[in-house]
């Protein structure tokens, strides 16, 4: 579960004042919204990357609105990836468990569970550069699941992919979802992804949150486009 509670921060000139919303646990949720309405401020609000003037925030029925990133139980997959160019495919996959001191019978274990499950077995060995955008991708998520979070965050993940890889992509998430049950926070600009994917729709519009008909008929004001 993510629940948050009257949160109010501010980032330069730009403030949010008084939002709350709750996704429930092993829900997949969209937040979609205008560009520069606030969608990735709240993410890493939720992620602990920015501090919080007021409010709070729990997740899994945990308080951790002052709480660091590496206490929050999070897997985070930025918009741009941020892997580790001078590592493997298997380095990054291994990295949040060897920071974590897990054995590497357990490293190796894991990372190839990932692999299989992510369909990148084949890339070990590659090193990021090589990689296209798509694979990048999909270490990206394999990274951020690999200690086994509670919670998954998605910034914007497949928004610099073309047609064709984004479908495969779509494809891979609702696998994961499936298989894992990790409670997803998913910031896209398409509604038609956000459909797709998820159980659960929410908007920012103003400063606010609302909730989204997964099923209906007519685009938010979050529409795909500029959201």
């Amino acid at each position: 579960m993510i629940s948050v509670k009257n949160l109010s921060l501010a980032v330069g000139e730009f403030a949010l004042e008084d939002v709350s919303f709750e996704i429930p646990t092993r829900a997949y949720c969209a937040l979609m919204g205008r560009t520069g309405c606030g969608k990735t401020t709240i993410l890493e609000a939720v992620c602990g990357l920015r501090d919080v003037a007021s409010g709070s925030i729990e997740l899994m029925s945990r308080e951790v609105t002052d709480l660091p990133p590496s206490r929050r139980g999070i897997g985070f997959v930025p918009q741009d990836g941020a892997l580790f160019s001078s590592m493997t495919v298997e380095q990054n996959l291994g990295f949040s468990l060897e920071v974590r001191n897990r054995p590497k019978g357990v490293v190796s274990e894991r990372v190839k569970q990932l692999a299989e499950l992510l369909g990148i077995a084949n890339l070990l060995e590659r090193r990021i550069q090589g990689l296209s955008g798509g694979e990048k991708q999909r270490v990206a998520l394999g990274r951020a699941l690999a200690f086994e979070p509670g919670i998954l965050c998605l910034d914007e993940p497949l928004s610099a992919l073309d047609d064709e890889t984004k479908v495969g992509l779509v494809d891979l998430l609702g696998k994961v979802r499936e298989e894992t049950g990790v409670t997803t926070l998913h910031i896209t600009h398409s509604l038609q992804e956000a459909r797709s994917l998820c159980d659960m729709i929410l908007v920012m519009e103003d400063g606010r949150v609302r909730e989204l008909p997964v099923d209906g008929d007519s685009p938010a004001d979050g529409q795909e486009g500029d959201g």
